[in-house]
């Protein structure tokens, strides 16, 4: 492309950023489908108490529906990349809305494990990597930062899910807390889905911050990996791994936080809120972190997001007092929020963006799998001891080798730069 044609298509482009209304309308779907997601902890008990099933028997079904989510989340990233976010996000949506309102008729386990493990499994695959994907089309500059600001929004959901779904569940029980639940997500991911467009040339524009070469260099896509060289490199596997550790401690706390904190005889509505003020540290980090790391680079949010969470998970462990699960809550949800701002934008740097919704769903997989396996181990070691200490070791352990592995990440020699 010449000067001039590129001063051309300046001249043409539309004075307002499309990309703001993406990142708001991800944002929004984000809120609505983790505070739903993220509040199956506060379901827990009231689930085990009606049917005597097991912690493990019923956190399986969570860990069914992360295999679901994860796996799928390879094939949507594919899709996202074909078709665009809004059509993927619209099936999702509908699937994820029913599966809440089947969960209202759940009363024996291959219900749970079909309503939730499988439907609502494959709603959610469409909630991340599509939107985040999307996300990192229309930003270069300042691409961190809003990823972070589109993960905020499941850090609101989760600062406002667990205690608005305690209370709804405590007034009206929880059968009809899944209808509720189950029609807020039909209404609004469907109609906000609708606003997403894939990338800034389906509205005449350009990504923020992309100069004359990087245009250039985008459209020759030279130096961007396909998938097949990708899995190719020891970044692939060193990211997926990272990820892994990164969804196992995470998803293990917020499943199993709440019936933690109730067993120690801490009520119902206060251990809600520890899920809620972990989220709502995760906002924070989500700016501050996801801001940070346009600067210092992603890798290095990594490292600094594993060495926090396995100092707080080691704190949990001898934790009794409710201002302790607080203090954690805090702590670790900021961690956990500035890791996931980060992860979009670190697949974008060490493979391009060429195939990034393909590349970054098959290495997100790693993050759902341990994001499957944590609360499963989890209810499986409280069921076999009696309490969560040495599940919480596990989950430190599992922060301990992120470290490692975050510090033994590098740039691709094809692309370069700073990750």
């Amino acid at each position: 492309m010449t000067n001039k044609e590129i001063r051309e298509l300046r001249k043409n482009e539309p004075r307002f950023f499309y990309g703001y209304i993406v990142v708001i309308a991800a944002s929004f779907i984000m809120v609505v489908s983790w505070a739903a997601y993220n509040s199956f902890g506060v379901f827990l008990k009231p689930l085990m108490a009606e049917f005597g099933w097991t912690s493990a028997m019923t956190s399986g079904a969570f860990s069914l529906s992360m295999i679901i989510y994860g796996v799928l989340g390879i094939v949507v990233g594919v899709l996202t990349d074909k078709f665009g976010p809004r059509v993927v996000i619209t099936i999702c949506g509908l699937l994820l809305g029913l599966g809440y309102l089947l969960m209202s008729q759940v009363s024996n386990p291959w219900q749970l494990y079909l309503f939730y493990g499988v439907i609502i499994g494959i709603g959610m695959s469409g909630v991340w990597v599509p939107q985040l994907s999307t996300v990192a089309r229309w930003f270069i500059s300042r691409r961190t930062l809003m990823t972070g600001i589109v993960i905020a929004g499941a850090g609101i959901g989760q600062l406002i899910g667990p205690p608005v779904i305690t209370r709804l569940i405590y007034t009206y029980g929880w059968r009809l807390s899944f209808i509720v639940i189950g029609g807020v997500l039909l209404l609004t991911v469907v109609l906000i889905a609708q606003l997403l467009k894939r990338d800034p040339a389906q509205m005449g524009q350009r990504p923020y911050g992309e100069n004359e070469g990087e245009r250039q260099e985008s459209e020759s896509g030279t130096k961007d990996f396909y998938f097949k060289e990708s899995v190719h490199t020891a970044q692939f596997w060193l990211a997926s791994f990272l990820f892994l550790c990164h969804g196992y401690g995470a998803f293990a706390i917020i499943v199993h936080i709440v019936p933690h904190a109730i067993e120690l005889g801490i009520s119902a509505t206060s251990a809600a809120n520890i899920l809620a003020f972990m989220g709502g540290a995760g906002i924070f980090g989500n700016y501050v972190l996801g801001g940070l790391a346009d600067r210092i680079g992603n890798r290095q949010i990594f490292i600094i997001g594993c060495i926090v969470m396995s100092a707080a998970l080691f704190w949990l462990v001898p934790a009794r007092e409710i201002w302790m699960f607080f203090l954690f809550a805090v702590v670790f949800g900021f961690a956990f929020g500035g890791m996931g701002a980060a992860e979009s934008p670190i697949i974008a740097r060490l493979f391009g963006l060429s195939s990034h919704g393909l590349i970054y769903g098959v290495v997100h997989l790693g993050f759902t799998v341990g994001a499957a396996g944590g609360p499963f181990v989890t209810g499986y070691i409280f069921d076999i001891t009696g309490g969560y200490q040495m599940a919480w070791l596990v989950c430190a352990a599992f922060a301990v080798v992120g470290i490692i592995l975050a510090a033994l990440l590098r740039p691709t020699k094809k692309l370069g730069g700073r990750i």
